[in-house]
């Protein structure tokens, strides 16, 4: 019993270290000693802006507005906005604007994101695709920074930066503090060759690219760019190109949205297992450590919590560790409870560990409840 517990002590520990410093640290020194530059060029192709709504009335009429004004040939850019299954005036608004290059394709019937995708991918004119999601406000010249990037013929995708603002909280400048850290790992990504994953909120792409969705897929901001990865194009990343969203104050909030999105990485490989495979995906490696070891990391405290208890008299590395994840866990506890404390550097950060890992663990549990998450 004791060798087992030691096994399950060192196994879960390298995991985690691997998920959270190895792998990050891996592909940041990769990124400086061998870099893969993208040769930007000034490039105005024909763009199709693609939104997808469900009841987006309070954001739909600025988010157009917001893509109409965008810093790009008023010419090359036309809109196409899929309404599903809208049960609010979302496309009486989309028609008020009265502008021709909005067209408006309105279903009666909610079949998810993936299915409104693929029909508004088809009615595109543009060789370019403009996803993007109709909560969040563009810059003016975030189209023609994705473009650019696209003018290098290496090229097939690419991820603009989902930004924060109106952090109040210690949770919410938790989840800022963490989103940072993912922009710095998807940025290495990007400059030691092709992210495996880009922000829904904003990202273009080569339309000759594009395969349709399986039905229901939750994480088409995941799967389009594997599969651009595996037909031998990059996918980059350009932090110029920014979209801003409002943070989430408080962890209920935050909750329904993560738990979706990380039960959709589930479903991700039961819809596309040729992602695990090598051979068949060329980012098997980053897609493992950066996307599905995450899963595993709460189920990785768990055992290094458990391990490191029935070791504690063992030996003092083990007694260390264990108070230690008490004391984290007492730490986070206390935030709640007094919320000055939780603003403070460190109480906010082991707030939003906690519960990002927390919302992981749900999302396995969610999925296995329900497998249609694309229309939570």
């Amino acid at each position: 019993m004791t060798d087992l517990a030691v096994l399950l002590f060192v196994l879960s520990a390298l995991g985690l270290v691997h998920v959270f410093v190895g792998y990050p640290l891996w592909v940041v020194a990769l990124a400086r000693w061998r870099p893969r530059p993208v040769q930007r060029c000034a490039w105005t192709p024909r763009v199709t802006a693609v939104l997808a709504v469900h009841d987006g009335a309070a954001h739909v009429r600025a988010k157009l507005e917001g893509l109409l004004a965008l810093d790009y040939p008023p010419e090359l850019l036309d809109i196409v906005v899929a309404c599903d299954g809208c049960r609010d005036d979302s496309a009486a608004l989309c028609r008020q604007l009265g502008d021709a290059r909005i067209r408006v394709l309105e279903f009666a019937e909610r079949r998810g994101k993936a299915a409104c995708i693929n029909d508004a991918v088809a009615a595109a004119r543009g060789e370019v695709l403009l996803l993007t999601d109709v909560r969040q406000r563009l810059e003016p010249d975030a189209l023609r920074q994705l473009v650019a990037n696209l003018g290098d013929p290496r090229v097939g995708a690419v991820g603009g930066q989902l930004r924060l603002f109106d952090a109040q909280t210690g949770f919410a400048r938790g989840i800022d503090a963490y989103w940072r850290y993912e922009t710095l790992i998807r940025a290495s990504e990007s400059r030691s060759g092709s992210v495996i994953g880009v922000s829904g909120a904003l990202y273009a792409m080569r339309r000759e690219l594009f395969r349709p969705l399986p039905p229901g897929t939750v994480l088409d901001d995941v799967l389009v760019p594997m599969q651009v990865a595996a037909a031998g194009w990059r996918v980059v990343y350009e932090p110029a190109a920014v979209a801003w969203d409002g943070s989430t104050q408080q962890p209920h909030e935050e909750q329904r949205r993560k738990i979706r999105t990380l039960a959709g990485n589930y479903q991700l490989v039961q819809l596309a297992p040729w992602l695990l495979l090598p051979w068949r995906n060329p980012l098997w490696f980053r897609f493992v450590s950066h996307k599905l070891l995450r899963l595993l990391a709460p189920w990785l405290l768990l055992a290094l919590a458990l391990s490191a208890a029935l070791l504690a008299t063992r030996h003092a590395l083990f007694a260390a560790t264990a108070l230690a994840l008490l004391a984290a866990l007492a730490a986070v506890v206390a935030g709640r409870l007094l919320p000055a404390l939780g603003r403070h550097l460190p109480v906010r950060l082991l707030t939003a560990f906690c519960y990002l890992n927390l919302f992981a663990a749900q999302a396995l549990l969610a999925f296995a409840r329900n497998r249609r998450l694309h229309l939570w």
